[in-house]
């Protein structure tokens, strides 16, 4: 058989492994080229080869300075400055979108939209709006704002590098820039004027008890003198009641303890307060013999308001009497210094990269490895009624958790999760703000210059950034995106060999006989559709690593220089807006915003024609054929 004939069935299997989504695209990219390599297709010694590509290289300095502006708090005080936009959904949107667009440029646009999610959460809750109409745009504008430079995606590095290895000279930092600009604010003007009106408005879902309904769910048990919980933890509790019931407090002698924090033994007395359905209600008491401390809660409340909530040690019995109302409101005011400290809700959306992803809260022993209660969960939208330890988690699914206050941001931070909560904006020091941003100039200087090469230069950069402390060498290595590096590092040979193969020259060579007739251009558009619409099922760097050798291969065929194809590969791979799944963008957004997999259409095709239509006469303007 054939190696090109290899290639491609080898290709093929790892396309449908991406677009069937059942395990990450990662082990399906480092899959195919093992496979690449048993079949001889690669050579053995050359297999691991691109974990030292300079694009991958780059991408990893890249997620590193991204971090570290974060840390040193230059995107709180852009972040800032977003929040007193005002009440006017076209400003706020305007103000979002375009500091998204301009922010992805200059960092990964991933943790751009990271970043500013929850400042869209807070804006879309202080204004009472859905933040189904912030959170699209906002995620379309991060893809937006990564063509415009060298560094703002994945694809755009690639297509650099591949450059050098066919003319020897890469792509410079700003050479995508004309074209990259011009897309991102044509795409920009069509999302604040049109495109927002096209996104399905997903009301009520701003706020938490709207997403999670807990107000319907709190209620507060008894552990009476013959409850088989008498004398258990709470652990053991759960053991027994082989369910993972999340316990928000144990009140005791009118001391209220965080229930992630309660490892001491059950009594008498004790009023635990959980979140529990009819069937959770009945299990406990069945099981546990506990009983109904207080009637379950009827107003409506919000999280924190949940959190902070006052518990009574003694039922409350229905009474009109004025006697009895006033020594209740006596009770209740006295009992107005409980300590609520450590009952924090927070929100948090899970990672496509996430260690959470396709596992169990027993399989992820959240409570003893994390210190975290898993309280609910919210998929497209609405929150799942199944029983918690059931739930497999997926990315884009919206956690309610709690856990104590100083431990949250480690905890969701290890297992690949976004917090969703209001950003108490911490500005970083100045100092450390100032040298972040000089660290950063020196090295694009550098590279402007043609003083160092961009992997190079962005390197030093992020190293120098941890040395004199910018951020911290664990949360160095925690940005940098492993299962991004795995898949590019994996595909740049399985790439290579769709080259060496002749399987680029072979699919060139079908396109060129179907529209050989045709000026060049119309291939040029062929080529920009085809790549775009293999972006939105698989990795958009996966993309750009299959796609390019074919671009040149088509290039050739036409006598005609390669730079044009090679940018309508760059700009068309980063444009994955039909999809959940073809960006990490797209995906993050997908739960905050109660989307479903068929709304990203909607405002993403008519984006794409706006796209197609801006970025062809752009690119044959700047890089003629």
């Amino acid at each position: 058989m054939a190696d090109h004939t290899l290639v491609f069935i080898v290709l093929g299997l790892t396309l449908a492994a991406f677009v069937w989504g059942r395990f990450r695209y990662d082990l399906v990219a480092l899959t195919a080229l093992l496979g690449a390599v048993m079949l001889g297709l690669v050579p053995g010694e050359e297999a691991f080869l691109g974990f030292g590509h300079p694009a991958v290289i780059t991408v990893a300095a890249v997620l590193v300075l991204s971090r570290g502006f974060e840390r040193s708090g230059v995107v709180d005080v852009i972040a800032e400055q977003v929040l007193k936009v005002g009440n006017r959904l076209f400003l706020q949107l305007a103000a979002l979108t375009g500091t998204v667009v301009v922010l992805s440029g200059f960092m990964n646009n991933v943790g751009a939209l990271a970043l500013l999610l929850p400042v869209a959460m807070r804006l879309a809750r202080e204004h009472d709006i859905s933040p189904s109409l912030l959170l699209m745009p906002l995620a379309f504008g991060s893809l937006l704002g990564g063509l415009t430079t060298l560094i703002g995606t994945p694809p755009n590095i690639i297509i650099a590098i591949y450059r050098r290895s066919v003319t020897g000279e890469a792509f410079g930092l700003f050479s995508f820039s004309p074209v990259g600009v011009a897309v991102a604010l044509a795409g920009l003007a069509f999302i604040l004027l049109i495109g927002w009106r096209l996104v399905p408005q997903r009301a009520g879902k701003a706020s938490t008890e709207a997403m999670f309904d807990t107000a319907n769910y709190l209620v507060e048990l008894k552990v009476g003198e013959d409850s088989k919980a008498n004398g258990l933890t709470l652990r053991e509790l759960q053991q027994e009641l082989e369910e993972t019931i999340p316990v928000l407090a144990v009140v005791r002698d009118d001391q209220r303890r965080a229930g992630h924090a309660f490892f001491g033994v059950l009594r008498e007395g004790d009023i635990l307060l959980l979140e529990a359905g009819p069937d959770e209600m009945k299990l406990l008491e069945d099981k546990a013999g506990l009983s109904l401390g207080a009637e379950p809660e009827e107003d409506k409340v919000s999280a924190d308001e949940t959190a902070s909530r006052e518990s009574d040690a003694e039922p409350v019995q229905e009474n009109p009497g004025k006697k009895h109302n006033k020594e209740k409101k006596e009770k209740k005011e006295k009992k107005q210094g409980v300590d609520t400290e450590g009952l924090e809700l927070i929100e948090a959306v899970v990672r496509t990269d996430s260690i959470m992803v396709n596992r169990t809260v027993s399989q992820l022993r959240l409570h003893n490895q994390f210190g975290l209660h898993l309280v609910a969960v919210a998929r497209d939208g609405g929150r799942l009624k199944q029983r918690l330890r059931d739930i497999r988690f997926r990315a884009g699914d919206v956690l309610l958790l709690q856990g104590g206050e100083s431990e949250l941001s480690e905890s969701l931070a290890t297992l690949g999760c976004l917090p969703l909560a209001s950003r108490n904006l911490a500005l970083g020091q100045p100092r450390m703000l100032l040298v972040s941003l000089g660290i950063f100039a020196a090295a694009i200087l550098a590279i402007l210059l043609g003083v160092l090469p961009a992997a190079v230069a962005l390197s030093s950069a992020a190293l120098i950034s941890l040395l004199v402390g910018v951020l911290p060498l664990r949360d160095g290595y925690q940005a940098i995106d492993g299962p991004v590096i795995v898949l590019l590092a994996a595909m740049i040979p399985v790439g290579q060999a769709l080259e060496t193969s002749g399987g680029a020259a072979l699919i060139a060579e079908v396109m060129l006989v179907w529209g050989g007739q045709w000026p060049a251009v119309v291939t040029l558009v062929g080529l920009f559709v085809i790549t775009m619409m293999l972006s939105d099922v698989i990795n958009n760097a996966a993309a750009a690593v299959l796609m390019a050798p074919i671009a040149v291969s088509l290039a050739n065929g036409f006598d005609a220089s390669i730079d044009p194809f090679l940018m309508v590969v760059a700009v068309s791979a980063s444009c994955a807006f039909l999809t959940p799944i073809g960006h990490q963008s797209n995906t993050l957004v997908m739960g905050p915003g109660g989307y479903r997999f068929g709304d990203y259409w909607r405002m993403g095709l008519p984006l794409e024609m706006v796209v197609l239509v801006v970025a062809i006469p752009m690119i044959l303007m700047v890089w003629p054929l």
